[in-house]
Formats: C-alpha cells, structure tokens, sequence
C-alpha cells in the first residue's frame, strides 16, 4: 500500500520474502514489512505483479533444508525447516543472515525519479533480486519497457531463460562450434532454446526424459530429440551427434552420469571419421557446460574411452554476461523484447499469490523442479 510520510512525500509499504539458515540448523522463510522511500533520480519504484519460481531461485529460498521436517509454522506469514546438520558447512557463509528472494519479475512503475520519468505508468520487467515482494526500488537502468500489448506475466520471465538461451547460442558461436546438445530440453529454457535455433539456422540435439516432453519439442520443430531412458538411447545419441556435428553440450541436471554419456556420444561420432583414428582418442574438441543442479548427486565421469580434447566447465548467466560487455548483453535484451510472446513466450501450470509461497505443499512442489511445472508468483493475490 502507498502510504505519505513527513513532509508530503511518498513511501511505499509492502510485504518481502525473505530466507534465513539460523546457526540452530533451521531455514526461516518469513513476509517482513518494508518501506521504500522516494525514488532516486535514476531509479523507479515497481508494484509486482508477476515474478516466477525459476530453479536458479530454489537453492536461495530454500536451501539445503529438509522439507520433511516442519519446525514450525504461522499460516502466511513464516515458517521453518530443519537443516541436517551434515549439510551446514555448505551454507557457512549465509548462516544467520536474511535474505531477499527472486530474480526477476514485471510490475508497474509507480514512482520514477526525475531522469526515470518517463517510465511512470508504464510496466517493464525487471531483474536484480529480491522480487518476491510487493513492491521494488531498482535503478532504470535495470529494467525494460514490455513491448504492446505484452502483460505483466509475458514479462515476468524475460531475463534468466531468454538470456541464458541466447547465451549458449552466443556461447557456442564464439567458441566455433556449429551445434549444440542441450538436457533437459522441455522445459521452458529448452523450448526458448529450440525456436532461437530453428530462426538461426543452428542445429539443436534435444535430451528428454519422457515421450510427452518429446512430442512437445516435435510440436515446435524440433528434428532431433531423444528420450534418455530409451534403451537404445546412446546409440541414438551418438548418430545424432554425427549427422549434427554437435560438439558443445548445455547440462542443467548436471549430477549423474549423463554429461560423460554426452561427452562419449561426441566422441564416438568424432570417430567415425576417415583417419581420426588415436590412442589418444581424436582431436576434435568437446566441451560441456554445467549450468544447473537439477540433480545434486556427484557428477560421474568415465574419462577412459573420452580422449583428451575435451573440457567440462560451469556455466552461469551473469558471469557470461559480464564478460561479453554491456553493449553485447543489451542487443541481446532487446531482442528479447522484440520476440517475448514467441520466441521468448514462458508457460506456467499455477499462479500463487506470495503468502502461498509459504504453505508446505507448494514448496515441495517447487523442490522437484519438475519439467513442465512452472509457477509464477502474483503478489496481489494474496
């Protein structure tokens, strides 16, 4: 709600989520009140009115908690899990300290400073943290005008998916590769990823784990898409990998043996060449990205029959998007907003208000990361 302060000017109070690992082993998710004073001359004050639960928030909001085991509970308002002691060292560095959750989202702008003004009234998505909230103060530098006709929930999700979909294309152009495989490929990053490819004309290997998502990758255009648990799934893999010449992979399930499975494919393919041919495996280059833990389980790799051009490294949007510059990551934000209800276009299966983010049940529906579950957070709703 807008209230007025000293002196005739504005504030703006509203609920923030916030995530807490207390020194006791529990995880605190609690609505505190905040109050936003005046923008300053380069920033605007936002009213969310969409912001989605992405896996890239999951691992702040709700840590390496335990969420079998409530600790306590205040409808809508907090409630706490238990952290096993065993997973306390990997969060150290958070231990007692109130965080604020979310991404990115899209509201209106309800205030603007004087260099901001003119997106008073407007809506914009935005990223920068600390969106699962009512409302947000953010520099103007940090959001976008929606194009027309686009609402808040088109908007909601225009950065961390579009930009980390583009990013591999970017990525792998960069690096001279001329195609890419990408696991899991269903979800709303792979779909994204899919349609940037087809308008690219870059070839795409898709990596799914039921005939549902498959059918759903082969509705938008996809030609290569193979189920992993399909018994004869590695040799799929590998001819697919030959007739595309895929040798860069994205891996957002990242624990498990499937990036070695992707690696090999690429090499036994590389091997099916005249003369390659080496004790040392073949020369052609492999490099695989990890960008997400969909599963935390150790990563197996079998480097005996890989050879050795091959790399396996970590890949995360911001640090791809500092390094290629400001200038570089903005044409890549405005086609984003050129194409956001179809190239970039995001799905969602429920829209929760932002008390609801509280009730056991969500949260563990969260937790799965599920492919093809999606929410979105509307904090008018409650």
């Amino acid at each position: 709600m807008d209230t007025c302060i000293g002196g005739g000017n504005m504030a703006w109070t509203g609920r923030e989520l916030r995530s807490t690992i207390n020194e006791d082993g529990t995880l605190v998710l609690s609505l505190e009140q905040v109050e936003l004073t005046e923008p300053g001359d380069d920033e605007v004050i936002v009213r969310i009115e969409a912001t989605p639960l992405n896996p890239s928030d999951i691992g702040l909001l709700l840590g390496p908690a335990d969420l079998s085991r409530i600790v306590s509970d205040a409808p809508g308002a907090r409630i706490a899990f238990a952290v096993p002691p065993t997973r306390l060292a990997a969060v150290a560095g958070r231990l007692g300290v109130s965080l604020p959750v979310g991404n990115e989202g899209a509201g209106l702008v309800v205030a603007a400073g004087r260099n901001a003004a003119a997106l008073e009234g407007k809506r914009v998505g935005m990223s920068g943290g600390a969106m699962y909230a009512d409302y947000r103060r953010i520099g103007m530098h940090d959001v976008m005008l929606l194009p027309p006709g686009a609402n808040a929930a088109d908007g909601a999700s225009m950065f961390i998916n579009p930009l980390t979909a583009l990013g591999f294309v970017d990525t792998a152009r960069r690096e001279g590769h001329k195609a890419i495989v990408h696991a899991p490929a269903a979800s709303n990053l792979g779909q994204m990823l899919q349609r940037i490819c087809l308008a690219d004309g870059i070839a795409l290997v898709n990596i799914v784990r039921s005939e549902e998502q498959a059918a759903l990758l082969r509705g938008i255009g996809a030609t290569h898409v193979l189920n992993s648990k399909d018994e004869d799934f590695a040799a799929r893999l590998t001819d697919a990998v030959a007739q595309t010449g895929a040798t860069i992979a994205f891996d957002a399930i990242g624990g498990g043996k499937l990036g070695s499975d992707i690696l090999l494919a690429m090499e036994r393919a590389a091997a099916r060449r005249p003369g390659a041919y080496s004790r040392y495996g073949t020369a052609v280059f492999k490099q695989l990205y990890i960008y997400g833990s969909l599963d935390p389980a150790p990563i197996l790799l079998d480097r005996a029959p890989l050879g050795y051009a091959w790399s396996v490294s970590a890949w995360l949007l911001f640090h791809y998007l500092s390094k290629i510059g400001p200038d570089a990551a903005q044409r890549l934000r405005q086609r984003v907003a050129d194409e956001l209800t179809t190239t970039f276009a995001s799905h969602y299966t429920r829209t929760i208000g932002l008390a609801e983010v509280l009730r056991p049940e969500v949260l563990r529906a969260v937790e799965r990361k599920a492919t093809g579950e999606k929410f979105l957070i509307d904090p008018r709703q409650g």
